[in-house]
């Protein structure tokens, strides 16, 4: 029998063999993988990227050719750049994100473009398309020389124009290995959906921005930063704290429909942000947040998401709070084009049955 679930709570709504999340409480697995083995090994998100999008891993020969087909994408035509360009300064970077691949999807439409070509393009394009448009309302160059293929590294290189150290390159080496994929979230099922109708990749990527663009899903980190930002000192943060609570109001960046347990990718972001503190003596920040962390676990036993730790991470490291889920989104778009290859492959319509609670048949 049918029965409605609120949010689609516990519904299985498909079948995938990209991700497993949560399934001893704790666990997170791409294709099979760990995240805390891709992550203790500093595997390439790159790698990670070709990994779960073509499903398996690339030889050394498609690594390079891989790396090297991002890399020749980065920079991006002249009509995009005069679009961004045009967007006002106000304009949610979320909202340019969704703009920039929009834009790319009539230069490149799919029929006329190879799968490898879209690919490439929708990896590579990301970052240069936020950097652009940040950096021309503030009057600086978007620099598109970074040496290296990491896109973290070269998202960093793009925004600040300065050269990022190995640590911050790890860092988000890490921090897009945990953004890269996780099963049928809100946004990932977005794509889903469109897909389902065999509308084409572009759309189905507009589609899944939209939906990463909520403070529920995506922007979680961005009102977790806030929220530290709030607070002087540790303690200031812990009478803070106890009084939303007081007021029952939603902290965010803590708890996770998918885990029973502990949100695993939380640890492995907060050993780098912690790393990156010391070694910018950029303690306060850090303090203040694993005081809250110790708040919410001894008052409510909730943990903390991935979201959480990002926040002061990307903060140190002179990442402006609107362009943090910008960057879940670059990492995303392994787990969405993944997604959007597995649901072509045996499609169906997804159109789910409804429960009316209207008015019953009346006249007019």
């Amino acid at each position: 029998m049918s029965h409605y679930a609120p949010g689609l709570e516990g519904v299985i709504a498909g079948q995938t063999a990209i991700c497993t999340v949560g399934r001893e409480g704790n666990d997170l697995l791409y294709r099979g993988y760990s995240i805390i083995d891709l992550c203790g090994k500093n595997v390439p998100w790159e790698e990670v990227a070709f990994m779960l999008i073509w499903n398996r891993r690339a030889t050394p020969a498609e690594a390079d050719q891989f790396r090297r087909a991002i890399v020749s994408h980065r920079d991006i035509p002249d009509a995009l750049k005069r679009a961004l360009e045009s967007l006002p300064a106000t304009t949610k970077p979320m909202d340019v994100l969704r703009t920039g691949w929009s834009f790319l999807g009539n230069l490149f439409p799919e029929e006329s473009t190879d799968e490898d070509g879209i690919v490439s393009r929708i990896v590579a394009s990301g970052p240069t398309i936020i950097a652009w448009w940040y950096n021309h309302h503030r009057g600086r160059k978007t620099r598109l020389d970074y040496p290296h293929a990491d896109q973290g590294g070269y998202f960093l290189h793009a925004l600040n124009g300065k050269m990022p150290t190995d640590d911050e390159r790890k860092l988000m080496n890490t921090s897009m290995i945990l953004y890269s994929e996780h099963a049928f979230n809100a946004s990932t099922f977005t794509a889903r959906v469109v897909t389902s109708t065999l509308s084409d990749t572009w759309s189905a990527l507009v589609a899944a921005v939209g939906a990463l663009k909520g403070p529920l899903h995506g922007g979680a980190n961005e009102e977790a930063m806030r929220l530290i930002l709030q607070f002087g000192t540790p303690d200031d943060a812990e009478r803070g704290v106890m009084e939303m609570l007081t007021r029952k109001e939603k902290i965010m960046g803590f708890g996770h429909r998918a885990y029973k347990v502990r949100d695993p990718r939380s640890d492995l972001i907060k050993h780098w942000a912690l790393k990156l503190a010391e070694a910018n003596r950029d303690l306060p920040h850090m303090a203040i947040a694993q005081r809250i962390d110790a708040v919410m676990a001894r008052e409510k036993k909730m943990f903390p998401n991935t979201d959480f730790y990002h926040a002061p991470a990307y903060h140190m490291m002179d990442i402006p709070i609107p362009l943090f889920t910008p960057i879940f989104a670059f990492a995303r778009t392994a787990g969405w084009l993944a997604h959007i290859r597995e649901q072509r492959a045996e499609n169906r319509l997804i159109r789910p049955t409804e429960e009316y609670t209207g008015p019953e048949k009346r006249e007019w």
